[in-house]
């Protein structure tokens, strides 16, 4: 055999084997082959349709395949559709039967636009037929009385199909029975009746309607526990006093310290008056000397006046020691 020839043999099987590759991954004849059988008509065309606008032929085809099995009416351009928006197609299929099993209303465009808006479509089927608890976290609230008690509450929520899509989560369920627990506990005159009958918390937070505008319906609010915190009114009260207490030092603080200044005042004055004093005492023997030059006091009257005035010391000192004897003598009878 010629060279040539054999090389364009071999030449042409390659481009017949790729050829075909390349005819079963535009044409899945397989898939068509299981969707025939599976009474779901989706033609040839379809596929090689679906692989031009690269979408996965199988995801489509298998997802329709269990639609159809399970009773769903729904068509290849569908479920196409949603898979080209950015959805997940078998997450909508299996929340789409889930849904009908247990007998909630749920259409295929509700299911979509749940898938699109970025929550798990399924899950919130299966936490409407299962609801879902939800723990929240120890919430403080302080009573009328001053006591602070520490509740914990588990909330079974259920999902709101028709509200899930602009609906609030889980954040705001616990914000606002966080919330209730707080209003409820404040409104109560003492702890102890909150301790006796918790269950009054619970229906206080259920009257307030707080799953409204929410992505859940609240069944119930069960309060898992309470306990006893600090005594806020007595710490309170105390912080008051010892704020009070130290105006009151302050003041008092002001008040001696104007004392003083006034103290000191008075002491200049003093010595300011004794020298005044003092000052004229110097001008006493300046003018007894005048009155000497001028013969208006003679030396009988000097002595005279000298005379009265040691009696008068005498006197006084007299006057003095009568008292400290009256003083000590007092002293020792209170002995």
């Amino acid at each position: 055999m010629d060279p040539n020839s054999s090389m364009f043999i071999l030449v042409a099987a390659l481009a017949g084997i790729v050829l075909l590759f390349i005819f079963l991954y535009f044409v899945p004849v397989n898939l068509w082959i299981t969707a025939q059988f599976s009474n779901v008509r989706v033609g040839l065309l379809e596929l090689v349709g679906m692989r031009i606008r690269k979408v996965p032929p199988s995801i489509v085809v298998n997802s329709l395949i269990t639609a159809t099995k399970a009773g769903l009416e729904l068509t290849t351009n569908d479920l196409e559709t949603h898979y080209l928006a950015g959805g997940n197609v078998p997450n909508v299929i299996r929340a789409l039967i889930s849904a009908d099993k247990a007998n909630i209303n749920l259409s295929f465009k509700q299911a979509t636009a749940i898938d699109l808006a970025g929550r798990d479509v399924f899950e919130a089927v299966q936490i409407s037929v299962n609801p879902k608890v939800i723990n929240t976290p120890n919430v403080a609230a302080v009573a009328a009385d001053g006591i602070q008690l520490i509740a914990k509450a588990r909330v079974t929520v259920r999902a709101n199909i028709a509200q899930l899509v602009g609906g609030a989560g889980e954040e705001t369920i616990l914000a606002r029975v966080g919330e209730g627990i707080v209003t409820s506990i404040g409104s109560a005159s003492n702890h102890k009746s909150v301790l006796e009958n918790p269950d009054k918390i619970s229906k206080l937070v259920l009257e307030r309607g707080l799953d409204a505008g929410t992505a859940f319906e609240i069944l119930s609010i069960d309060i898992a526990d309470i306990d006893v915190g600090t005594n806020i009114g007595a710490k309170l009260q105390i912080d008051q006093a010892s704020a009070d207490l130290k105006v009151a030092e302050a003041k008092a603080e002001e008040r001696r310290a104007m004392a003083v200044a006034l103290e000191q005042e008075m002491r200049a004055k003093n010595v300011e008056m004794r020298a005044k004093v003092v000052e004229a005492e110097a001008e006493v023997p300046k003018a007894l000397a005048e009155a000497f030059r001028s013969g208006q006091l003679g030396v009988m009257d000097y002595y005279r006046m000298e005379n009265i005035k040691s009696d008068t010391s005498m006197r006084d000192s007299i006057s003095k020691s009568d008292e400290n004897k009256d003083s000590n003598k007092g002293k020792s009878d209170k002995k």
